[in-house]
């Protein structure tokens, strides 16, 4: 069993992932740490985990745990995943890992040096639904892909929430940008070679609150946008020459909508609609990342698809401040 401690008592820390964990089989959650040890105190209670510490260094530094899960503000994720690689712990921290491509060099130079396992948290690429569409295409299901539609939207104007202020790493593209990218690039294993972009900004915060993207595979396109204040809507569709795949609810298994993808011939004569109930995609994400850890072989998100993936989601930025193309 891989231990994990928990670095900070964060919502999604809270509501998603420890009970995630905690229902694994090869992975247990034996610590919780916060700037505030009552508060520390307060969710382990409420987990059944035995150790609570009011420092991050403290649990760090503790031989109750093998790993870390870091769902802290995502300007500290670079910080307290290289903190975490030297301390010895394995880490999964949350998305974006980084808000520039160039930092994760220093966070592959942690993991190497302390030969530990660190990835992102891309829930996505551990569902069966996302791995069905990985082998439909790879199968040629719908002939030759030319084209993938994809949009994440929801609605949020709290000021004080992080993904409305800059300093903590806010932002549409660093928030869901990246999850229309990563699911292109895991299913085709395809890399972009540019892109074009709008973005608007809001007057208030400063965060980027809507992106409409295009992104050029060679010999397929990827079209999204994403938007922190529209209502909420997620959809992936791999559009090709003898069909389409249309993925519902391709972000948030079962939040906006049924976990399932259909795939429709070239003349709309016949469907095929495949279903996946209760994936618990964040526990397959921790069952994966524990395998991986444990030397027992997993397929993860590495470090240098991380680095692929936030080099898209630069040039995006880029791209958004001139007309036409920007290079990856």
């Amino acid at each position: 069993m891989l231990r994990f401690g928990i670095l900070s008592t964060a919502k999604i820390g809270r509501d998603v992932v420890v009970p995630a964990i905690q229902d694994a089989e090869n992975c247990v959650v034996t610590a919780i740490a916060s700037r505030d040890l009552a508060r520390a105190r307060q969710m382990a209670d409420r987990f059944s985990v035995p150790h609570a510490f009011g420092s991050y260094e403290e649990m760090l530094a503790s031989d109750k745990i093998d790993a870390v899960y870091i769902p802290l503000p995502t300007s500290q994720h670079a910080e307290w995943t290289i903190k975490a690689a030297d301390a010895g712990k394995h880490v999964l921290c949350e998305k974006p890992i980084v808000l520039k491509a160039e930092q994760i060099d220093s966070l592959i130079a942690a993991r190497d040096r302390n030969k530990v396992v660190v990835t992102e948290a891309y829930m996505l690429t551990y569902t069966p639904l996302w791995r069905k569409v990985r082998s439909l295409l790879a199968d040629g299901a719908i002939g030759r892909l030319r084209h993938v539609q994809g949009v994440f939207t929801y609605f949020n104007r709290d000021a004080g929430n992080m993904r409305n202020i800059p300093a903590l790493g806010g932002g549409g593209l660093p928030d869901i940008g990246v999850y229309p990218t990563i699911g292109t690039r895991f299913v085709t294993g395809r890399e972009p070679l540019r892109v074009q972009a709008t973005t608007e900004r809001d007057p208030e915060f400063g965060t980027d609150i809507y992106s409409s993207v295009k992104a050029d595979f060679g010999d397929f396109d990827l079209s999204f946008y994403v938007s922190t204040q529209m209502a909420n809507r997620q959809a992936m569709v791999f559009h090709g020459t003898e069909g389409f795949i249309e993925v519902k609810s391709p972000f948030n298994a079962d939040r906006y909508g049924a976990e399932e993808l259909e795939l429709t011939n070239r003349n709309h004569l016949e469907s095929q609609i495949f279903r996946f109930p209760d994936t618990r995609q964040y526990r397959r994400e921790a069952e994966a990342f524990a395998s991986a850890a444990l030397g027992q072989g997993a397929e993860i998100v590495s470090l240098e698809s991380s680095k692929l993936n936030q080099k898209v989601i630069d040039a995006i930025y880029r791209a958004s401040e001139k007309d036409g193309w920007e290079p990856v």
